[in-house]
């Protein structure tokens, strides 16, 4: 079973004993996927899902808060998967047009004015329906993706602007005939679980993302160790070329002592950093060995060593 109807399961099972609340979920969720059937002079509506617990909330919704006829029809899916498909009808008849009156779903009005999403608590039930209806999201062990796919754009930017009124920056992009409302941020996905009440999933997904997190700080800190070690290595390498250059070509014996017990201070500790070579120098200084390296440098270069250019 994939995270999405993992998520979708938690939120169909939710108990709920608020009217406004319930109607604020069910306009988000047959207004994301919800059709109207016209039947003579009257109005129905069917709403389809493979989820059979998302089935039993939206018929639910339905029967709980409208007096109206409803029969469920489960037919196979053509599908590679072959899944059991519900599908939810209301049968049409005058009380569902009360209904789709009171949702304000047949309005040319933007929902924003729907009195039903004036109260923070019903906006929270309106996406648990947006999501319900046509909400997907990745499983947290792969990249951080949710996604709620319409065919209306302006209802796309409803839910935006929804999102929006709890801190939610989620994008929108268009495929074919469809509007995406996006997030890609672990912590936007786990905030907008939160809203919607799916905290089960939300405590899942925020376990992952402390892991992914604990690891990348430890590859980082690898990845930084492994830089430095790789650094002093290679400072390390040369200098001890150097003094091999300056001994064959000239003689150790012929530098001022300073730099004579440097040059034998490196010799006697090849791979160690310029930090423990301060420990091992009996009194020295971390400046005064490192310009007594440099200056050794500098005098090999002058006896005709070519140095490497460093990466």
């Amino acid at each position: 079973m994939s995270f999405s109807n993992d998520v979708k399961n938690e939120l169909s099972r939710i108990e709920t004993n608020d009217v406004a609340g319930d109607k604020a979920e069910l306009l988000g969720l047959l207004r994301m996927s919800g059709a109207i059937v016209i039947r003579g002079m009257n109005i129905g509506i069917h709403f389809s899902t493979e989820n059979a617990a998302l089935a039993r909330r939206a018929l639910q919704l339905l029967k709980s808060n409208y007096q109206v006829q409803t029969e469920v029809v489960i037919t196979r899916s053509r599908r590679l998967k072959k899944n059991n498909r519900y599908q939810v009808q209301v049968i049409p008849s005058p009380q569902v047009s009360t209904a789709l009156f009171e949702l304000q779903l047949l309005s040319v009005e933007s929902d924003l004015k729907n009195p039903l999403l004036e109260n923070h608590d019903c906006k929270r039930t309106f996406l648990r329906g947006a999501f319900l209806g046509g909400g997907s999201i990745s499983r947290p062990s792969s990249d951080y993706h949710l996604e709620m796919v319409t065919e209306n754009e302006d209802f796309a930017h409803t839910i935006i602007k929804i999102m929006q009124s709890f801190s939610l920056k989620a994008k929108l992009t268009d495929r074919k005939n469809e509007y995406i409302v996006y997030l890609k941020d672990g912590e936007s996905i786990i905030n907008f679980l939160s809203v919607i009440g799916a905290h089960n999933a939300m405590m899942e997904l925020e376990n992952v993302r402390i892991v992914k997190e604990m690891r990348n700080n430890v590859n980082r800190a690898v990845n930084c160790e492994t830089a430095n070690l790789n650094k002093v290595v290679k400072a390390a390498v040369r200098q001890v070329r150097c003094i091999h250059y300056i001994d064959e070509h000239m003689g150790l014996a012929e530098l001022p002592q300073p730099l004579q017990e440097v040059a034998k201070l490196r010799l006697e500790h090849q791979d160690v950093s310029l930090n423990d070579l301060v420990e091992y120098s009996g009194g020295l200084g971390k400046s005064g060995i490192n310009h007594r390296l440099k200056k050794l440098q500098e005098i090999a270069v002058g006896l005709g060593m070519e140095m490497e250019k460093e990466a």
